[in-house]
């Protein structure tokens, strides 16, 4: 079901609809500053299995998740002060950093090593959706396997059965967050994409 709503300004009735869908254990589909994304209740197992089935994706498929703000990410990742002041710098935008996850992360989701990646994309809608939910969204990029992002929000509902709404913003991008592990010594960069990296590479 396709929900067309405001980029800059997101209807509140209709931001506590998807968020009542997350609540309800429902998978969505929303807009962010680099792709669309397919997400779900962070706390809630069966929606998140419902993620990977949706999407055919394999359980060891690592998901980062969305924070409102940083304020949120304390309880979820372990936050040093250089760490948070690279953060504070770089988000909200195109970035997911990996960090050593707490004990409130669900055993699900972390990866081998307890670390997680966390997002605040610099996008009104997604991040409202989060707030209003309380808990960050669980999240990962609407595309086929091995695909390339859809930017189209009708083809996204046509592609993924089993979505509750997808939220419509227009035309999405192509180009997904740059990935930056910081539970090491220095930061190292997974992966390149909307985030400019020079500033790591010093």
């Amino acid at each position: 079901m396709l929900i067309e709503i405001n980029a800059e300004h997101p209807e509140p009735r209709k931001v506590a609809r998807a968020a009542a869908a997350l609540e309800a254990g429902e998978v969505i589909a929303y807009p962010t500053d680099t792709v669309y994304g397919l997400g779900c209740d962070l706390l809630n197992k069966k929606a998140i299995d419902r993620l990977y089935a949706i999407k055919r994706m394999d359980k060891a498929h690592q998901l980062s998740f969305i924070c409102p703000d940083l304020g949120d990410i304390a309880k979820y990742a372990v936050v040093e002060n250089h760490v948070y002041r690279i953060l504070r710098h770089y988000l909200p935008g195109p970035y997911c950093f990996i960090l050593e996850a707490t004990r409130d992360v669900p055993k699900l989701i972390q990866s081998k090593r307890k670390s997680v990646g966390i997002r605040i994309p610099n996008h009104p809608v997604v991040r409202a959706i989060a707030r209003e939910l309380g808990r960050p969204i669980i999240s990962t990029t609407a595309n086929e396997p091995g695909g390339e992002p859809m930017i189209d929000p009708d083809e996204i509902d046509d592609t993924f059965k089993g979505l509750a709404m997808v939220l419509d913003c227009g035309a999405g991008g192509m180009i997904p967050t740059t990935v930056i592990d910081l539970t090491g010594d220095h930061p190292e960069i997974i992966r390149e994409g909307a985030g400019p990296v020079d500033s790591f590479l010093r």
